[in-house]
């Protein structure tokens, strides 16, 4: 058998890879892990943990004003954007820290600089070569920037972040998960925001009760919404920059944010001259195991456009770890489901889903009974707020299963992380019905919804 430096070297630290270096490690492998940024890939430095953040504090300006039906009286406080940005950028570099410790500590041995595939068993890294019996490519996605006159103005959500000064002014272009929790953080936070979509509805793939009840929420929290529609020029001038639209009408804006759509992050790996074969956008093509074209080579995560979750990403990394190293001693060997993936998008209020959309049921079910219900929270009847409540049920009529739960309102993703244990389980209408409530919560809902919607 071939003399190699490493079982195992890990391209990309983000969620999926570090998650990988380290289980292998710990089961005594000896692993590299190859990273040109910051621990923690996408979802700790520029997704998934600043935006969180960032949503928490945009919803502090509605809750003062809120706060006023409850007895709570005085002027409410006005944001400081430059310490919401340092206080965010110290909490991702004690993240960052923590990632890189966690692989030091399982033995993984950590090489900075950016790593190309020389062939299957070997990668480059700032000139130096380490050949390794299996190679795994986690490096993640990039943002997708069409190329419109004016394109080098625009920012993307790797820069929304620390923006200086404060966008009063902003514009969000796109009508995906990422465009419309910017436009609804930084509407949240003070900015005047305008959205724009191509499409006839944001969040295109979502349920489509959701799609159009999250829009009206959207626009009545102010976000301007404007759907049909796209950029044809962008110009910078005194007054900021111009942005004229496909029907001739101008908006004047402090920034522009692009969110319209992520592509995997493959330039510049030699996957062409090691063999490795790619579909659309350069998507790594992989089998069930994520090993790719050359036996040797593996990817998951968003560099191969599966699923561009988090969650999905890590999952994907035991599977691999399983497949090159073994389960633990007792277990099989672990396989990846893409069926009730949990899934939130923080929106104002935020969205929770899990299952079918009514569309999807239909067409893979058939006959379907559909639940629903729009309320106003209990909070509400209080604060003076007019932001209401969707839930949703979709049921198998053949099973009585539930295959489809959705959900517009605070806390959504909180809310719907226990109903997707229960739907992986397979559990049924009835089943819901014989569970009780917690009274009084929004979620209890879920459990108490008896009459169905009219066909």
């Amino acid at each position: 058998m071939a003399d190699f430096d490493f079982d195992l070297f890990v391209i990309g630290g983000g969620s999926g890879g570090v998650r990988a270096g380290r289980m292998a490690a710990q089961r005594g492998a000896r692993v590299a892990l190859a990273e040109v940024a910051e621990m923690g890939g996408t979802c700790v430095n520029l997704g998934c943990i600043p935006k969180k953040l960032y949503s928490y504090a945009a919803h502090f300006a509605e809750s003062f004003e809120e706060s006023h039906g409850f007895g709570w009286v005085g002027e409410a406080p006005t944001l400081n954007w430059d310490t919401l940005k340092f206080n965010r950028a110290r909490e991702i570099s004690r993240l960052n820290g923590i990632y890189g410790q966690l692989l030091k500590s399982a033995g993984v041995h950590i090489i900075n600089g950016w790593a190309t595939l020389v062939d299957a068993h070997t990668v480059e890294v700032g000139g130096q070569h380490y050949s390794a019996k299996n190679i795994l490519i986690a490096t993640g996605g990039k943002p997708s920037t069409p190329d419109v006159p004016g394109c080098e103005h625009v920012i993307s959500s790797n820069d929304i972040f620390d923006l200086s000064p404060f966008p009063q002014r902003l514009l969000v272009v796109g009508g995906g998960y990422i465009a419309c929790e910017f436009a609804s953080i930084f509407n949240g936070l003070g900015a005047s925001v305008t959205q724009l979509y191509r499409g006839h509805q944001v969040l295109r793939g979502f349920d489509d009760e959701v799609r159009g009840f999250i829009a009206g929420e959207m626009v009545k929290s102010g976000v301007k919404l404007h759907l049909n529609t796209d950029v044809a020029a962008i110009e910078r001038t005194d007054a900021g920059l111009q942005v004229r639209l496909l029907d001739g009408s101008h908006i004047t804006v402090d920034a522009v944010l692009y969110a319209t759509g992520r592509v995997p992050l493959v330039a510049g790996l030699g996957l062409e001259a090691a063999g490795v074969r790619q579909g659309k956008a350069g998507a790594i093509e992989v089998n069930e195991q994520y090993q790719t074209s050359v036996p040797s080579i593996y990817a998951l995560g968003d560099v191969t456009a599966r699923v561009q979750l988090t969650p999905v990403a890590l999952a994907e990394a035991m599977v691999v770890v399983d497949a090159l190293f073994g389960p633990p001693e007792g277990k099989q060997p672990r396989g990846m489901s893409y069926d009730f993936i949990p899934t939130a998008v923080f929106t104002h209020p935020n969205i929770g889903t899990v299952g079918y959309s009514q569309a999807d049921a239909i067409e893979k079910f058939g006959k379907v009974t559909v639940y629903r219900s729009d309320f106003k929270a209990l909070k509400h009847t209080l604060s003076g707020s007019t932001e209401r409540t969707l839930m949703k049920l979709i049921v198998e009529d053949a099973t009585d299963r539930v295959v489809g739960l959705h959900m517009v309102g605070a806390d959504a993703g909180e809310i719907v992380q226990g109903f997707a244990v229960a739907m992986k389980a397979g559990a049924t209408k009835a089943i819901f019905d014989a569970t009780l409530g917690i009274h009084p919560t929004m979620a209890e809902e879920f459990v108490t919804m008896r009459e169905p919607v009219k066909r």
